[in-house]
């Protein structure tokens, strides 16, 4: 097997957390270069690596994948760079934090011939993977309302650029992007959105609250995040015409990874029996098992697309679809009117 040479550039939360222990576990793939300002948590996860300048990654041949794991600002103009010097790209999400730097980036892949994706990794939380499999496996009929929290009790305003009146910052980017990549995964583009996005903490600088509600006919998906909430309902209801699902908890691969344990270890992605979710059908409540969640399949992907030529994981244009996403719902929001999809 011919490994693909990564540079990570930041070794923050996401980095660290969210993408080194993630990599390292997926054959092929050795990250060789990291640009941070902190080279001894570096290398204590990763003894051989060369920690240094961006510049000097791009002008090391060896590297075929940038990994960017800066904060969201910087993502264009790092990934800018990444492409221009003919590397391949993975982004931290959100992609950017314009469609229109979206929309160059693309372009300047396709120039260069290189691959651009971004790291959705939601996409393998073991609770969205279960909702896939009961929606293939028609379980609501048609599914007519789609309702999915990432809510948090977090009253205090921390000093972080997620918190900072910034471009990009703020709920709506970070766990919305999640949400909405989710949503666009299982229905395609909405024919309208209205959004509330607000601040609700004191002292906020930034939105901390959202309600999308997206129209697909007489189809309504409802994606909501607030800061403030102590006692967590339902992560997930889906209610079809021919039965419904219910699903707490959350997908414990964060957990996890904040503990530092080893992804693909005995028991990854697995929930517990109680965190299963209950499906209603003809008058009937059963327990579904949850399907396990496995972050290494995005990698897995990433390595398969460079040296066998498969399908990115997560597209450039699907990341961009979620940008368009954020930015209608913030317009949405500031107008206070329902927007037709772009």
């Amino acid at each position: 097997m011919k490994k693909v040479n990564i540079g990570l550039v930041g070794f923050g939360f996401s980095g660290a957390t969210f993408h080194a222990p993630v990599i390292k576990a997926v054959e092929g793939l050795n990250v060789t270069k990291v640009v941070s300002s902190q080279p001894d948590k570096v290398h204590a996860s990763f003894p051989e690596v060369t920690v240094g300048s961006f510049e000097d990654m791009l002008a090391d041949d060896s590297i075929e994948l940038v990994v960017i794991t800066t904060p969201n600002e910087l993502h264009f103009p790092m990934a800018k760079q990444a492409l221009e010097a003919r590397k391949h790209v993975v982004i931290e999400k959100p992609f950017v934090v314009s469609v229109e730097e979206g929309e160059q980036l693309i372009q300047l892949a396709e120039e260069n011939h290189c691959l651009l994706s971004v790291y959705h990794n939601r996409r393998y939380d073991n609770d969205f993977l279960t909702i896939q499999k009961l929606m293939d496996e028609n379980e609501f009929g048609k599914v007519m309302t789609f309702e999915a929290h990432y809510d948090r009790y977090r009253a205090e305003v921390r000093n972080r650029w997620r918190e900072q009146d910034k471009k990009g910052s703020g709920i709506l980017f970070d766990l919305g992007s999640h949400l909405i990549d989710q949503a666009l995964t299982l229905f395609g583009a909405p024919d309208d959105v209205t959004a509330d996005v607000m601040a609700q903490r004191d002292g906020a600088k930034t939105d901390d609250y959202f309600h999308l509600v997206l129209r697909y006919g007489r189809q309504r998906v409802i994606l909501h995040a607030g800061s403030l909430v102590k006692k967590h309902g339902p992560r997930y209801q889906i209610h079809g015409t021919d039965g419904s699902f219910v699903k707490w908890g959350i997908d414990p691969q964060e957990a996890a990874l904040k503990e530092g344990k080893i992804p693909g270890g005995s028991g990854w992605g697995e929930d517990t029996k109680d965190q299963y979710g209950i499906l209603t059908r003809d008058e009937a409540e059963s327990t579904v098992p949850t399907i396990a969640g496995y972050y290494q399949t995005y990698y897995k992907g990433i390595y398969r697309a460079i040296r066998e030529d498969k399908t990115l994981p997560v597209t450039a244009d699907q990341a961009l679809n979620v940008i368009k996403l954020i930015e209608l719902a913030l317009k949405s929001s500031k107008e206070k009117r329902t927007l037709q999809w772009m």
